[in-house]
């Protein structure tokens, strides 16, 4: 085992700014996590890290969380999981808490429009060029280049996540066990379990066992988050008005860090600082636990040939989950010629003269402001 090349204070320097600057939601941060883990601090390798992204796509929870606490795990063991994911979340957290405040005190939304008009497209670029130098990396063989296609036009025509990165995998298995004698592996396949429908009156309790349902049982993207939401807080348990949800996701997604700092706005509706800690706890609370039982696997998955071709196949699925999200941010990016002008800028800046992408991001932000306001 190598040992670590980063301090518990390096690991939460860098996601305490991470959990603070990360717009773009989960394809955005996996690119800056890129940039700053791999290229500019080189504390792993390209393939090492495109090991733990597949590790973080197979299991349920918020992907690029998961990411950041198996970076953690990887450079200074359990007390570095815990480190890197406190550090990513806990900013996101207090931004959606003081909004929070915000609505419950003037019943809307600050205007965040401009700051994301320069944002965005910001984010398509540094997601653009993860992709590429990740790319290079997973991509290893023909057989693995016809996979991440399968994966991504299956992801085009509506197949779920999961079942594309598990069929992925045994196909990556399939193609090695062509070329050697053929070898056992494992696939483990995660079901989620549903509650009951029976109606819960509200209690911090109750929250939190929700949420941490949510955050055991949740694959997919933030419209999967959504119909959770909606279907138990709306329908079933009445907690939450149609509009109050919306905001809620609407918040997720405009704020930086991870995306289910919804359950934050959330916990802060019902029961203000303590309903949102403790939203914020159940919901996280289970990707630490999943990436503790689960990191120590991916090792031993790549000691095997036919095992880390599995693993390989995830890789490049991962990659195909990331391009399509890149895809759809596109649509909601480039709406204009000063955005595309703003994209292939960032583009060149950070191709050609490798500027940091958290700059980058501040001066799209500053950007889409004084458009804004001209």
């Amino acid at each position: 085992m190598t040992e670590p090349r980063a301090s518990l204070g390096e690991l939460a320097k860098l996601f305490l700014r991470l959990g603070s600057t990360a717009f773009g939601g989960p394809a955005a941060h996996i690119a800056m996590m890129e940039a700053e883990v791999v290229r500019k601090r080189g504390w792993l390798s390209r393939e090492r890290f495109l090991d733990l992204l597949g590790a973080a796509n197979l299991i349920p929870g918020p992907n690029s969380t998961e990411l950041a606490i198996h970076i953690g795990l990887a450079q200074r063991g359990l007390p570095g999981l815990v480190v890197a994911g406190v550090c990513f979340i806990v900013p996101a957290m207090l931004i959606v808490m003081a909004l929070g405040w915000a609505y419950v005190e003037y019943g809307t939304l600050p205007e965040v429009q401009g700051v994301l008009y320069g944002v965005k497209p910001v984010i398509l670029a540094i997601v653009a060029q993860a992709l590429w130098n990740l790319a290079r990396s997973a991509v290893k063989t023909w057989q693995l280049a016809v996979v991440g296609a399968w994966a991504l036009g299956a992801l085009l025509v509506g197949v779920h996540e999961l079942l594309v990165l598990l069929v992925a995998g045994i196909a990556a298995c399939a193609f090695a066990v062509a070329k050697r004698q053929p070898a056992a592996f494992v696939v483990p396949l995660l079901s989620a379990a549903t509650t009951s429908a029976v109606a819960t009156p509200f209690s911090l309790g109750a929250l939190f066992a929700f949420f941490a349902k949510v955050g055991a049982v949740l694959y997919g993207s933030g419209y999967v988050l959504i119909a959770f939401l909606r279907s138990d807080l709306v329908e079933r348990l009445h907690w939450l008005t149609e509009t109050q949800l919306l905001d809620s996701i609407a918040v997720g997604q405009v704020t930086p860090g991870p995306v289910f700092t919804t359950a934050t706005f959330v916990g802060y509706l019902l029961d203000g600082p303590t309903g949102a800690l403790v939203a914020t706890a159940g919901i996280f609370l289970p990707a630490f636990v999943f990436v503790a039982l689960s990191g120590p696997l991916v090792p031993w998955i790549r000691r095997s040939p036919v095992r880390g071709a599995f693993l390989d196949g995830v890789s490049v699925a991962s990659l195909a989950l990331m391009g399509w999200a890149g895809v759809l941010l596109g649509y909601g990016a480039l709406i204009d010629l000063p955005a595309i002008g703003i994209a292939l800028i960032a583009a060149v800046l950070l191709i050609r003269y490798r500027i940091d992408p958290t700059w980058l991001i501040a001066a799209g932000a500053v950007v889409g402001v004084i458009r804004t306001l001209t």
